[in-house]
Order: structure tokens, then C-alpha cells, then sequence
């Protein structure tokens, strides 16, 4: 009976409903000194609906970690598996500079099979949700970085996935633009209910936009600890709750670098 409990909560756990779920993913590449071990024995799972920032030194991993969830490359070992196929976004835009704004989110439409006759609609919907009204026909070298980041994410939303990915997209962009943007993102989220896989080294911003922070350590990346962010929105980055978390977080994240002998 209770060997029958124990598989019955085995089958519940693996079940149970996930936008990503990473289990036990390794990945080595080829050097010519030998293979090298990036992330080692990494197990995640983001829930529906759930904002997780992954926060760690550069070269932890943070960025080979979301290519594989992405698809764009293959785990050494290990399993993962996503709610439909993610969407990603870069710190780079990424955008198309012959087409206007519109067109390069009608580009994503267009390969979701969405009929011409309604893109324009959708697109037009899409910028008003990143509050970008009336950019349709302006193309990219008219956009300010943090505009073409705006469009960078409603074309990302209109690939309609279940969980968006994002590599340090504010990281280039000035403090008070990324501040903008923050907000603009958390209430997109609220908005949409996507899960939100969210890759950067800035403590505070992890703390102000996530639900969960995922600290991993240095080379070869494995989940070195984990923070519940109980916050409640909105967030600031200047906010007390946010600096003394970040504090802590931080303190950790030091540990990790000492203890792998980065400087």
C-alpha cells in the first residue's frame, strides 16, 4: 500500500502542470584542452504563469541555460521540456531595419500561420499593449533603444507562447530606461499571465521583477540557492524590501565567485 502511495505521488509530481521543466541538464562543449562542463546536473521547473530570474557571475551559465530551453542547442545529458515552443528575447533587439515596427511583428504573425488580412490588426494591438501607439509604420533607426525593445517584446508576444525568455534584454539600455521598462514588463506580465524566464547578473533588478531568483554558481553552473520574492507589486529598485534582499542575495552570489576563484 504504501509502495502504491509513492508511485502514485511520483506520477502526481511529473503530472503536475509546467511552462519549462529542466531535469538533471548537463552540457559540455568541446575545447582543445578537453571537454569543458558548463552546467552541471541543473533541475528547474517554472510553474504557468511564474516570473523566475536567473542570476549568477558571467560565465556561469545563465545564457547556455536558456539557449537549451529555447531549443537552440542540446542538452549533454538530462531532459527538458517546455509548454509549447518558447519565445526569446535578446539584449539585442534583433529587429529586422528594413521593415517598420509593425511589419516586424507581423513577421512573427505571419509564421504563426495568422492570415494577412488580420496582422495588421494583431501588430497594432501588440504595440498599444507595449504602449506603443501609433509606431506601426516607423522604422528602426527612428526608435530610441528603449522603443525597439518595446517592439523586440511585442514581437516575442505575438509568437503566442506560453513562456518568454529573456537574456539581459535591458542590459545595454540607461537606468532610468530599464526602470521604465521594468514596469512596463511586470504589468505585461500581469497582463498576459506568461511565464517569464528572465537571465541577468543584476541582483537588484532579479529582485524587483521576479517571483522566484534561481542563483547559480560559478563554472560549472548548478543551482546554488533559491529566494521566494513575497513583495508585494509594484516593486522599486530603491524600495527597502528590494535592497535588503539584494543584500542578501548578493552576499551569496560572492560566496559562489570566492569559492570557484573568480575575481
Amino acid at each position: 500500500m504504501a509502495t502504491s502511495t509513492l508511485a502514485k505521488a511520483a506520477e502526481d509530481i511529473t503530472a503536475a502542470p509546467h511552462a519549462a521543466r529542466i531535469e538533471h541538464v548537463s552540457k559540455s562543449f568541446a575545447t582543445p584542452a578537453g571537454q569543458q562542463l558548463v552546467l552541471d546536473d541543473i533541475t528547474l521547473d517554472v510553474a504557468p504563469g511564474e516570473f523566475v530570474t536567473l542570476l549568477g557571475a558571467s560565465g556561469c551559465g545563465k545564457s547556455t541555460l536558456l539557449n537549451l530551453v529555447a531549443g537552440l542547442d542540446k542538452p549533454s545529458a538530462g531532459d527538458i521540456a517546455t509548454d509549447g515552443r518558447p519565445a526569446l528575447m535578446f539584449q539585442e533587439h534583433a529587429l529586422f531595419p528594413w521593415l517598420t515596427a509593425g511589419k516586424n511583428i507581423e513577421l512573427a504573425l505571419k509564421l504563426r500561420g495568422i492570415a494577412k488580412a488580420e496582422r495588421r490588426e494583431r501588430a497594432e494591438e501588440l504595440l498599444g499593449l507595449v504602449r506603443l501607439q501609433g509606431a506601426y509604420g516607423k522604422r528602426v533607426h527612428e526608435l530610441s533603444g528603449g522603443m525597439r525593445q518595446r517592439v523586440a517584446l511585442a514581437r516575442a508576444l505575438a509568437q503566442d507562447a506560453k513562456i518568454l525568455l529573456m537574456d539581459e534584454p535591458f542590459a545595454a539600455l540607461d537606468a532610468i530606461t530599464r526602470d521604465v521598462l521594468h514596469d512596463e514588463l511586470t504589468r505585461i506580465w500581469s497582463e498576459t499571465n506568461v511565464s517569464v524566464l528572465f537571465v541577468t547578473h543584476n541582483v537588484r533588478e532579479a529582485v524587483r521583477l521576479a517571483e522566484r531568483v534561481v542563483l547559480l554558481s560559478s563554472r560549472p553552473g548548478r543551482v546554488a540557492h533559491e529566494w521566494r520574492v513575497d513583495i508585494p507589486h509594484p516593486r522599486r529598485i530603491e524600495d527597502s524590501a528590494v535592497a535588503e534582499l539584494s543584500v542578501e542575495i548578493t552576499e551569496q552570489l560572492r560566496g559562489e565567485i570566492r569559492r570557484h576563484g573568480q575575481h
